[in-house]
């Protein structure tokens, strides 16, 4: 990697704008031996095989988004419950610091409804399709949609097993790895990948971004995080899971509520 100078530049380019972004976690406890699998699996199998185990099933969780530069910390927060197999859940985004109004999520049958999204009626749902909704902020997931973590935490490259932790009273198994600039560019709305796009051209290498996660007994993840550290800004997002298997309520709201937009932008929903 280079130096200062073009680092701070790169910083620039990315958050410009960036007002909040990640860090927390927790998981149910087992007696198994952490890992969830073979000693002998290759890192990088065990944290697609760990996604995909958690990706089949229910959690509450709880995301910190942290954005630091200036001497400042910003901070988001997600929290909610999601049913990963069935594609539906409710989450809560704050801005603790105040200033910003909360917004509710909720997802299901294919769609996200936002209330609170910015440009609509406080007591109204926007609506739009899952799958159409981008990232407007580096290590941002479209409307704070969990799976998306999920997708980036699985293509991590340079996968390497950093030894068993204890996160949150779970014993676990830490593997950490590097985002490449597809994976970090993942669902970018095309302005922000342009942005990304000079800021890798700037380095004259991919963005220093990682990916950890943790494992528990049962081959599930307990908690992510993805970081990308530049001179100018630090940005942080740390999802904490538990309750594993536990029910997960989902409410949609009437249709007489909701709003179709072809688009959602703003701090909160990323």
């Amino acid at each position: 990697m280079r130096c200062a100078l073009p680092l701070a530049a790169v910083a620039a380019l990315l958050c410009a704008g960036c007002a909040a972004t990640g860090d927390h976690g927790a998981g149910d406890t087992g007696e198994a031996k952490p890992g969830g699998g073979p000693a002998s699996a290759a890192p990088a199998d065990a944290v697609r095989a760990a996604v995909a185990r958690t990706g089949a099933t229910t959690a509450r969780l709880h995301e910190r988004i942290e954005v630091s530069g200036r001497g400042e910390t910003y901070t988001l927060t997600v929290t909610g419950g999601f049913d990963f197999a069935g594609g539906r859940g409710s989450l809560a985004v704050d801005f603790p610091e105040g200033g910003i109004p909360h917004i509710d999520e909720t997802f299901a049958d294919g769609k996200v409804y936002v209330k609170g999204a910015a440009g609509t009626d406080a007591a109204a749902w926007a609506v739009m399709p899952r799958d159409k909704a981008e990232a407007h902020y580096v290590l941002r997931a479209p409307v704070n949609d969990p799976e998306h973590v999920f997708r980036q935490t699985a293509a991590m490259k340079r996968v390497s097993r950093e030894g068993e932790e204890t996160v949150h009273g779970v014993r676990t198994v830490h593997y950490r790895g590097m985002l490449d600039h597809k994976t970090l560019t993942l669902r970018m709305t095309s302005d922000v990948r342009s942005k990304t796009d000079k800021a890798r051209d700037v380095l004259g290498d991919d963005l220093p971004a990682f990916a950890d996660a943790w494992v528990d007994g049962r081959g599930r993840l307990v908690q992510t995080c993805m970081t990308l550290n530049l001179a100018a800004v630090q940005v942080k997002v740390t999802m904490a899971l538990s309750g594993l298997g536990a029910p997960v309520s989902v409410r949609t709201p009437r249709p007489g509520d909701t709003v179709p937009v072809s688009g959602m932008s703003g701090v909160l929903t990323g």
